[in-house]
C-alpha cells in the first residue's frame, strides 16, 4: 500500500473552534503508523548525520540538554523534503488559521535524548518578525510518546494573553513565566501522543516539555506554517532581526514574505 501524506484530512468544526479557544488542538490519525515509520527512519538518519552536539549530557547547558535540533531538513531533499511538503498538514494548518493557503516558515527536528532536560516555557511569535498572528506549528512525534518521554504541553488560552517580559531559559525567567501562567489560570494540558497523532499550536501559545526520563530518544518533527499573504514587519528585538535574515532572506519590510525558503504548500 502506498504511503499517503497528501490526501485531505476531515478537519471538524469542533477542532477549529478548539484551536481558536485554546490556542492548540491535538488530532488523531493524521498519519498512519506506516507513514511515521517510513519518513521517520529517514528523518532520524539525517538528524544523526547532521548533528554536531557530542558533549556528554552533564557538560551541556540548559538549552543543549533540552534537545538536539536540526533545522530546515527539507533542504536535504528526498524523503525529508517530501514529508515537509506534504499537503495534508498544510491543509489542516490552513483550515485552523482560516487561510486560503499557507507558506512554510521553516521545519525543525527536535530529538530529546535519554536523560534530556526540560524544554522551557516559550511563546514563539515573540521571536518572529511577522505582521499578523496567522502562524502555527505542527508538532509530529515520530513514535508513540508517553508522558515520561517529554511530549509537548500547552497553556490553554495563553495565545490571547499579552506577555511583555523576557522569555529566556534561565531559572528566574522560567519561574516568572510559570507563575504568570498560574496567576492567569491557564490550564496546562500535558498528554501522551499516539502514533500518527499531531498537535497544532498557535504562534502565541505558551508551551513546554518535561525531560525525557526513558531509555529511548523522543523524536519529533515540527513544521511551522504561516498565512500565504504574511508580510514582514520591522523587527522589534534582536531575535526577530536574526530570524528575518535567516529564514526570510531578501524579504522587505511591509511586503509579502515570498522567498525561495518560504514556498506556498
Amino acid at each position: 500500500m502506498p504511503i499517503d501524506i497528501d490526501s485531505s484530512y476531515p478537519l471538524s468544526q469542533d477542532a477549529i473552534q478548539s484551536f481558536d479557544k485554546n490556542g492548540f488542538v491535538k488530532l488523531k490519525d493524521v498519519f498512519t503508523a506506516a507513514a511515521i515509520d517510513y519518513y521517520g527512519q529517514e528523518i532520524s538518519r539525517k538528524v544523526v548525520e547532521l548533528n554536531t552536539m557530542h558533549l556528554p549530557m552533564e557538560e551541556r547547558n540548559i538549552y543543549q540538554k533540552a534537545f538536539l535540533k536540526i533545522m530546515n531538513l527539507w533542504q536535504q531533499g528526498g524523503l525529508c523534503r517530501e514529508f515537509v511538503f506534504g499537503k495534508r498538514l498544510a491543509q489542516i494548518a490552513a483550515g485552523l488559521l482560516g487561510s486560503k493557503a499557507v507558506r512554510l516558515y521553516h521545519d525543525q527536528a527536535f530529538y530529546k535524548e535519554p536523560g534530556g532536560g526540560v524544554t522551557p516555557w516559550r511563546a514563539d511569535l515573540n521571536d518572529w518578525p511577522m505582521a499578523c498572528n496567522k502562524v502555527l506549528t505542527a508538532w509530529i512525534p515520530l513514535q508513540q510518546t508517553s508522558l515520561d518521554m517529554g511530549p509537548l504541553a500547552f497553556a490553554a488560552g495563553s495565545h490571547k494573553f499579552v506577555y511583555n517580559h523576557d522569555m529566556g531559559w534561565d531559572e528566574e525567567t522560567q519561574a516568572r513565566i510559570a507563575a504568570t501562567m498560574r496567576d492567569n489560570h491557564f490550564a496546562v494540558v500535558e498528554e501522551p501522543y499516539d502514533i500518527g497523532e499531531v498537535s497544532f499550536h498557535h504562534g502565541a501559545t505558551f508551551h513546554y516539555a518535561r525531560g525525557n526520563e526513558t531509555d529511548g530518544t523522543r523524536a519529533a518533527m515540527a513544521i511551522i506554517y504561516m498565512d500565504a499573504e504574511m508580510r514582514l514587519k520591522a523587527p522589534e528585538n534582536a531575535y526577530q532581526q536574526i530570524n528575518w535574515y535567516t529564514w526570510f532572506p531578501g524579504a522587505k519590510i511591509g511586503e509579502v514574505i515570498n522567498t525561495p525558503l518560504n514556498p506556498i504548500l
